[in-house]
């Protein structure tokens, strides 16, 4: 069983930050760029990588993501000897067991099903990122500098640069210094929460972790500044291609209008697929007087009004006279006739009645193309906006 890496995808997050759709579902598998769900890039990138042995750490409200994944079929991860293993918390016979209570602690209590690989090194994932990797390359670098830890890094503006994981590297070209949200930046290599460990390196650093009662039990926080103190080499992978955290309603609704540049991220590369569990739908269907404008719309999907700049997720209905603009619509997402839905994401089978009016266009966005502004309104999954109703900024359904 003796594998080079295994891969260990931290998929647990309530995403507290987008609570309107994740109320019943683990934030890695909030629907996502009309076919896929989130945890679909980590997965697609881990088999396309040629790493096929996958450990999901679950937490919150799993069931729906567990089944998703199953036994890791479309993403040719059912491998006799490896495959995608989900792994929640557990309680043992003479234990009292917790949820995982950081990052760090996740990884801990899984020990013994990374042990049974005996792997050189394990790769580190996170389950709310949107981005194309071969891992592939990050490990190559990581054994050619005989690093410790390997930590993906990407260049950031200076202002954002105060929002994230920042990474000072010495002369030498290794990080000689990690700074958590600093308000005056050294360096503009902003942590990707992506890493590569030498095994027997991590093994040791979080078994010292777990017995540090003063701990968080976190990677950044605690294991990256031990590592950092004992003199550990850390190396920067520097990556240069599309990536975004999904963590917020606001960048969540900015990748999906992502998907609708090719220069980007590019879903139609044969040679680096995004794989999903696609459900078994009929062909889209366009009414005759419907009317799509650079749009994404998936299978299931009929379309009898205007839709324009959106993201259409399976089995989406647009009727008569609606229209649709700048909106992310999620699966079984219903928009009656005449109906408006401008700026907004709208949860999972949730019904916006006729007439109604969901989400404004921001103040100062005429001639706004697919950029950054974040929607106005989201809509829970299972809503049900009113005939008629107007639901703008602030306002709850």
């Amino acid at each position: 069983m003796k594998k080079s890496c295994i891969a260990m995808l931290l998929a647990g997050g309530q995403g507290s930050r987008l609570y309107a759709l994740t109320q019943n579902v683990a934030k890695p598998s909030v629907p996502f760029g009309g076919k896929y769900r989130i945890i679909d890039f980590p997965l697609s990138n881990c088999a396309n990588s040629g790493i096929d042995t996958v450990g999901v750490l679950t937490q919150y409200k799993p069931l729906q993501l567990n089944s998703y994944i199953g036994t890791g079929q479309p993403w040719d991860l059912d491998v006799s000897d490896g495959g995608v293993y989900i792994l929640p918390p557990y309680l043992g016979a003479h234990e009292q067991g917790s949820w995982f209570t950081g990052t760090a602690n996740a990884i801990f209590q899984n020990l013994a099903f990374i042990e049974n690989y005996d792997p050189d090194n394990v790769l580190i994932l996170s389950g709310d990122h949107i981005y194309k990797m071969d891992y592939a390359d990050m490990l190559r670098e990581h054994l050619e500098h005989d690093a410790a830890l390997t930590i993906a890094v990407q260049q950031v503006s200076l202002e954002e640069a105060t929002r994230m994981g920042i990474m000072n590297v010495g002369d030498n070209g290794y990080v000689c210094e990690f700074e958590e949200k600093p308000k005056h930046p050294k360096s503009d290599l902003a942590s990707m929460g992506i890493y590569i460990f030498n095994w027997q390196k991590l093994r040791k650093y979080l078994i010292e972790d777990d017995a540090d009662p003063n701990s968080s039990k976190d990677f950044g926080k605690n294991i990256i500044p031990n590592m950092l103190n004992n003199g550990e080499k850390l190396w920067p992978y520097r990556f240069k291609g599309y990536w975004r955290d999904v963590g917020t309603i606001t960048s969540l609704w900015d990748a999906n209008m992502d998907m609708l540049s090719t220069t980007l991220i590019n879903l139609y590369d044969p040679d680096w697929p995004i794989s999903s569990r696609s459900p078994v739908c009929p062909p889209h269907y366009t009414g005759k007087d419907a009317e799509i404008i650079h749009s994404i719309v998936t299978e299931g999907c009929e379309i009898e009004g205007h839709v324009e700049n959106s993201v259409l997720s399976p089995s989406v209905r647009v009727g008569k006279g609606a229209k649709v603009l700048y909106s992310v619509l999620m699966p079984g997402a219903t928009v009656e006739p005449g109906a408006v839905v401008e700026y907004a994401i709208v949860g999972e089978n949730s019904t916006i009645k006729a007439g109604a009016h969901v989400g404004t266009e921001p103040d100062g966005s005429e001639g706004w193309g697919v950029a950054t502004c974040g929607p106005d309104v989201t809509i829970p999954a299972g809503a049900v906006v009113p005939a008629a109703a107007m639901i703008y900024s602030g306002e709850e359904v």
